[in-house]
This record gives structure tokens, C-alpha cells and sequence, in this order.
């Protein structure tokens, strides 16, 4: 059974905001909310780099843990949803998820979350498929009609990977490796920095 995850290339992303208009567009997400959204560092400088952050559908996921009502629940192919009936607002996953993803809506009172919504890889809810309801609380369920996420075919640049986690990290490496990098993109000096050198001994200099 496929893991589905989502990988973004930072080598690639340009920042268009494209993935983040796709998911909108596409589940009718209402004013406030931004299931996905895009992050650059250093704006504006030489190291400049944009990535696309939404729910990453984790292998052990914070809110789940977190959830009080135990609204979450993962799917045999390893997307983390949630029930919009059990949902109370409380905030827990908010705080637990490292990524930002969970969303709330920004219309109420102050003090008023109302109903948890994020990223549901574009795989609908706990209501029948294609059903008005599943629509109305979650979106479009793309994966039933046996698409991608909205967002990753709609990136121009190929930056976004969606899909089984076997064959995106597939895809990454093979780009890595044709960058010239090879392994050692992961290795000691990625994330230490090169070794210095030593200068070379002189002749008849005691050690």
C-alpha cells in the first residue's frame, strides 16, 4: 500500500503562490483559511530559498497525539483527516503541529475558533465520497477519482511532489544526483562545512 507524502524541491520553487491559489481554487477554501501556503528565507538575499509548507500527513502526527476528542484519524494510505463534527476547537493541534497546518477560521469573535480545517491531501473526509457534505466541510476528494493533490499538479516548476512516498523520494534523488551533488548532499560537509586544511609541515619540524 502506497504512503502518500507530500516533498518540496527548494532548488525549484519560484515562489508564484500557484499551489496555494490551486488548493483554494479548488476546494472553494473559505477567506482566512490557507491550507497551503509558501515560505521564503532570506527574502531578498544571496541564499534565497522559497518552500511550500502544508500538512505533511506525518507517520506519527502531534495532533493526533494532542487531539482531546480524537477527531484525527489516518487512512490506509497514510493521510492524516479529521472529523469537522468532533472537532471543538480548542486549538491543541495547532500548537502541537511543528508545521503550522492546522487553520482556523478567522471570522468569528474574538476567542472563537470555530472548526479546525487543513490540508486533507485532497482526500475528503470521513462523509461518502463525492457526497455534498464531503464537499461542503473538506473539499473536492481527488484521490477517490484517482488523482494527485491539486496543488502538486498545478505547480509549474515541478517544485511540489505529492503522491506514494516511495516514488517522490525516488524522483528527489535522482534530481540531487543530477546536480552533481550526489551523497554527499546528506554528508558531514552539508552540514558542518568542509574540513579546514592543515598547513603542511615544515622539514625538521618536531611534531
Amino acid at each position: 500500500m502506497a504512503r502518500m507524502k507530500f516533498l518540496c524541491d527548494a532548488e525549484r520553487c519560484i515562489e508564484c503562490n500557484g499551489c496555494v491559489t490551486a488548493c483554494k481554487q479548488e476546494h472553494e477554501v473559505p477567506w482566512g483559511v490557507n491550507r497551503r501556503r509558501v515560505v521564503t528565507l532570506n527574502d531578498g538575499v544571496p541564499g534565497e530559498k522559497s518552500i511550500a509548507v502544508a500538512c505533511m500527513h506525518c507517520s506519527d502526527a502531534p495532533c493526533m497525539a494532542v487531539c482531546p476528542v480524537d477527531c484525527f484519524y489516518k487512512t490506509s494510505e497514510g493521510v492524516v483527516l479529521h472529523d469537522k463534527d468532533l472537532c471543538i476547537g480548542c486549538g491543541y493541534c495547532f500548537y502541537a503541529c511543528p508545521f503550522g497546518a492546522p487553520q482556523f477560521p478567522q471570522d468569528g469573535a474574538f476567542g472563537l475558533r470555530g472548526k479546525m480545517d487543513k490540508c486533507t491531501f485532497c482526500a475528503g473526509g470521513p462523509e461518502a465520497d463525492f457526497s455534498a457534505a464531503e464537499f461542503r466541510k473538506y473539499g473536492r476528494n481527488r484521490l477517490a477519482e484517482g488523482k494527485l493533490p491539486a496543488c502538486a499538479e498545478m505547480c509549474s516548476t515541478k517544485a511540489l511532489l505529492g503522491g506514494d512516498g516511495d516514488v517522490i523520494a525516488d524522483i528527489y534523488r535522482n534530481r540531487v544526483l543530477k546536480r552533481g551533488k550526489g551523497s554527499e548532499v546528506w554528508g558531514w560537509g552539508t552540514a558542518y562545512g568542509k574540513p579546514e586544511k592543515q598547513p603542511a609541515a615544515q622539514p625538521g619540524a618536531k611534531s
